[in-house]
């Protein structure tokens, strides 16, 4: 599918259409390996965290602090 071809579809029905693809990706997670690059990131990250280093911060407030810096 082309660009000129995605461009004939209202927002709505590109959302509608990513929400699809997206389900149908997920059916198929197994067949993807993690990266050992991502498992590394996500250890330095929890590590951070178990150390105090970092906190988790809820997406609620995350969202709400955007453009407010």
């Amino acid at each position: 599918m082309s660009n000129i071809e995605l461009s004939q579809f209202t927002l709505r029905e590109k959302l509608q259409i990513m929400e699809s693809i997206w389900e149908d990706l997920r059916g198929h997670v197994d067949r993807f390996g993690v990266p050992q690059s991502h498992k590394d990131i996500l250890d330095e990250r929890r590590r951070r965290i178990e150390s105090g280093k970092a906190q988790i911060l809820r997406w609620d407030d995350v969202k709400n602090s955007i453009g407010k810096r």
